[in-house]
């Protein structure tokens, strides 16, 4: 026997969804997919542009970087031969085109192609990026929703000015108070470095080498080397991602306070839930979602601070030799990083605007 409902509550009743909801659903994610794919290029294109302009604002490269090196006839001749003399917009395309081909110049300094500087120092900056967004994510999510449940009382005032404060400070000066308590006044942390050199050199034998020493550490088997390449990475973890947790905690108490406010939410309150499984159960989903579509923005917010971290801690990655050639004048291997740089955040951002458009259909619309 079975029961037919009438009435208005059938005419709000879900039925099976129809061939064409589903293709138009499936079409709203493909169209944004390729939507944002093709934004990827206008993006990187002003990057590079602006990068191309600002850094030839100075003078040709070689000028910048072998100036009172060389005779002034040799300095003209490497000019020549590089092609700096010629008109500025002939420069401009050409190198246009050798990005267009994965050709991102040479370094001057020391005579290496930039892509090949990414690949060597890049796994250090990654690990260094991963490290902080742990640490963005276990200071930031539970103090976001320490300070939602204590909504406008002291603690969240509290914590409001520990996120401004760990967004507002610089990153370089954190590291400097994190290794004066830390290393010299307490000695509990090293003071700088990726790893103490036994641990490098016993690292350097493993036959199958990332580059990154957590994974390195593990295949060496040995328990004092995890130690000792952990330890080191602390300090700079901390620094870099103390950046980001404050972001993110206002972010989530936000989003939690928006979500306590909800419908669903009052019913629950009504039945006697309390406020604290509120929170933990039932707001605290929700206020992950707009955390996944930040990544994106968050990740170049930390590739900016790993310059000064990594020079702070003398973490040898990619901030760290972009520091070296801004010393050295090597317009080229800047201009070329930092293309990089813009790149792999385009990309970055794609694919995190694809997990949160999965996570969230709303964000496809």
């Amino acid at each position: 026997m079975t029961a037919t409902v009438t009435g208005p509550a059938a005419s709000i009743a879900p039925g099976p969804a129809t061939p064409r909801a589903k293709r138009r659903s499936g079409g709203g994610l493909g169209r944004y997919i390729v939507v944002r794919a093709l934004l990827i290029i206008p993006t990187i294109f002003i990057l590079v542009t602006l990068v191309f302009f600002l850094m030839r604002s100075t003078g040709d490269p070689i000028t910048a970087a072998l100036g009172g090196k060389l005779t002034a006839a040799q300095l003209a001749e490497r000019i020549h031969e590089a092609g700096y003399d010629r008109p500025l917009l002939v420069q401009y395309f050409e190198y246009l085109g050798q990005i267009f081909t994965g050709n991102f110049g040479t370094t001057l300094s020391d005579n290496q192609p930039v892509f090949q500087v990414l690949l060597t120092y890049g796994a250090a900056t990654l690990e260094l990026a991963f490290y902080a967004l742990i640490v963005a994510f276990v200071v930031g999510i539970p103090l976001g929703m320490v300070a939602a449940y204590f909504r406008d009382k002291g603690q969240d005032a509290a914590l409001r000015i520990f996120a401004i404060l760990c967004y507002a400070t610089p990153v370089f000066f954190a590291g400097m108070l994190l290794k004066l308590v830390f290393s010299i006044w307490l000695n509990w942390l090293p003071v700088a470095g990726r790893a103490s050199t036994g641990s490098e050199l016993e690292m350097q034998t493993l036959p199958n080498k990332t580059g990154i020493y957590l994974i390195d550490a593990f295949q060496t088997g040995d328990p004092a080397v995890i130690s000792d390449v952990l330890t080191h990475a602390i300090l700079p973890a901390v620094a870099l991602g103390l950046l980001t947790a404050g972001v993110f905690l206002r972010l989530v108490r936000t989003n939690v306070i928006g979500t306590l406010s909800t419908d669903y939410v009052d019913a629950a309150r009504s039945r006697g839930v309390s406020e604290s499984r509120l929170v933990r159960k039932h707001a605290y989903r929700p206020a992950l979602i707009p955390i996944i579509t930040v990544i994106g923005l968050q990740i170049a917010l930390l590739l900016g601070g790993a310059v000064l971290t990594e020079t702070t801690f003398e973490w040898k990655g990619l901030g760290f030799q972009l520091a070296h050639y801004l010393q050295a004048r090597d317009f080229v291997a800047v201009q070329g990083l930092v293309a990089l740089l813009a790149v792999v955040v385009a990309l970055t951002n794609f694919i995190v605007d694809i997990i949160a458009a999965l996570i969230d259909p709303r964000v496809r619309y």
